[in-house]
């Protein structure tokens, strides 16, 4: 529930970017909720991957430690 929530949320942010820009009030709420949402997906022990499931396969060196976007948190 909340992996879907973070990617409806985020869907619904970038559509506000592109039909209004960055600067649109609507545009700052909906990238705030989806930045809310990522967050509780995160703390409930989700990953990044768990969120971006087609970057995993895409990006080369998704699977570095070093590059990860799910390591950046301290310990």
């Amino acid at each position: 529930m909340l992996i879907r929530a973070a990617r409806t949320a985020q869907h619904l942010a970038v559509r506000a970017l592109t039909a209004h820009g960055l600067a649109h009030p609507l545009t700052l709420a909906l990238l705030a909720a989806a930045s809310t949402a990522a967050a509780r997906a995160w703390e409930a022990g989700h990953r990044v991957t768990d969120i971006h499931p087609a970057n995993t396969a895409s990006s080369p060196g998704a699977d570095a430690p070093c590059c990860s976007p799910h390591n950046l948190r301290s310990p």
